[in-house]
């Protein structure tokens, strides 16, 4: 990824050596939400409206997994042409918490067991005229550590 890439969404991750997502949590009891949350908390015995971003653990846990074999409608842009089918997880982090993401390049469902680790990492999603546009994504620590990939 280009130092110079730019999130694709806009105040839901960091990015740097240590990328995070940005969560929210509420003042009035506590609970953690992502994406952010900037109206009501999603707590139902709450009636919290106001809120203080925090940083999300980079590391969870594979609570569920798939692939997306078919080319998803819009508003998403594939980065090849043709299709090229790509790994989804859902990942459970220490906050309580499950996010769902792409799985990191190179790496697919084969990769990928329930309860597994994973890291967020920031990869390039496309290219626009203005740049590079990077998301999150989840890649697998196993397979990072012992150097296997898909």
């Amino acid at each position: 990824m280009s130092d110079t890439a730019t999130p694709a969404v806009e105040g839901w991750f960091t990015t740097g050596p240590e990328p995070a997502l940005i969560g929210t949590k509420c003042r009035s009891c506590g609970n953690i939400a992502f994406p952010r949350e900037a109206t009501f908390c999603k707590n139902p015995a709450c009636s919290g409206e106001e809120f203080d971003d925090v940083e999300l653990s980079r590391h969870g846990k594979v609570w569920s997994y798939t692939d997306a074999q078919y080319k998803p409608p819009a508003p998403y842009i594939s980065n090849t042409d043709p299709y090229v089918p790509f790994a989804l997880a859902a990942v459970e982090l220490p906050e309580g918490l499950v996010v769902l993401g792409q799985v990191a390049d190179g790496y697919g469902v084969a990769d990928l067991k329930v309860g597994n680790d994973v890291e967020l990492v920031v990869e390039t999603l496309y290219t626009d005229e203005t740049g590079d546009r990077s998301i999150w994504r989840w890649k697998p620590v196993a397979a990072a550590e012992s150097g296997a990939q898909a």
